[in-house]
């Protein structure tokens, strides 16, 4: 028989060091991200989106007229660091 131990912590370091690696290797020349990329990039719906972070102080966003728009590099810095904390 054999017996594996994996240390939980060290795990998802490494899973989110892959995850962010992978993440900007596939990241375009984007400047912002309308709600229509954002939900894209998330595979999340609009209403997933508001119930879950939009409202956080942290994830900067900009309404002009009727349309938000999200600064790429920024959003998805929020993204990766929001995801990693819903792992706790």
């Amino acid at each position: 028989m054999i017996t594996v131990k994996v240390d939980e912590q060290e795990a998802k370091k490494i899973v989110h060091e892959k995850i962010a690696k992978l993440v900007k290797e596939a990241e375009t020349e984007y400047v912002f991200w309308d709600s229509t990329e954002l939900r894209k990039r998330t595979c999340m719906s609009w209403n997933a989106i508001l119930d879950t972070f939009f409202h956080d102080p942290r994830f900067k966003k900009t309404k002009i007229g009727k349309k938000w728009y999200f600064p790429a590099k920024e959003t998805r810095l929020f993204l990766e660091t929001w995801l990693f904390e819903q792992s706790y």
